[in-house]
């Protein structure tokens, strides 16, 4: 890909938001990229609302809305702003509105946002295979720990003094018998 294909790619990644469990692109946003009024592609949805099921396009909530104004990731109400709530489409409903926008532009964007829907498509699923891949070694790692501390602990109770029984082992020898250099020795001189 061309250096102005990656910037404009992720300045559309820049855009996808995680609402619901879904990766969406907000109306401001999609209608800022396509070059038109967020009144003309919402109007444009709405004229055409059999194209846009709810698994394309969605309103989002007042809460949601309020929780997007506080990240700073939805424009704010004040003077002159949203009278209503904004939409939130997905991937298939950012092609969708493209289509009903029939615009050049919004033609040449849509295939950007359909890359970076692709792009963080594909990070997703690298950043599953590292989790699972940690997992994986993980496992190893809690069944390596129990066998070195089994290790430790054998190498712990061999290194512990038998326990007494009462008998000893060896012979003793009487004090009153040869020198004391022979008893040192460990020797017996009849």
């Amino acid at each position: 890909m061309s250096t102005q294909i990656t910037v404009l790619t992720k300045r559309v990644e820049s855009k996808i938001l995680l609402i619901r469990g879904h990766r969406v692109i907000l109306d401001t946003d999609l209608a800022e990229l396509y070059g038109v009024e967020v009144r003309a592609l919402n109007q444009q949805v709405k004229r055409n609302a059999r194209r846009f099921p709810d698994d394309f396009v969605t309103q989002l909530s007042a809460e949601e809305t309020a929780s997007l104004r506080s990240q700073n990731a939805a424009p704010s109400s004040g003077r002159g702003g949203r009278r209503y709530l904004p939409y939130a489409f997905t991937e298939h409903g950012a092609i969708m509105a493209a289509s009903v926008l029939n615009s050049e532009r919004a033609v040449e964007m849509s295939i950007f946002v359909v890359r970076a829907f692709v792009r963080m498509r594909e990070a997703l699923a690298a950043n599953q295979q590292i989790m699972s891949k940690l997992t994986e070694l993980e496992h190893r790692v809690e069944s390596h720990d129990t066998s070195i501390q089994d290790l430790v602990e054998a190498i712990r109770e061999l290194m512990e003094p038998p326990p007494a029984t009462g008998r000893r082992i060896g012979f003793d020898l009487p004090e009153d018998s040869g020198t004391s250099s022979a008893k040192s020795a460990g020797k017996v001189i009849p």
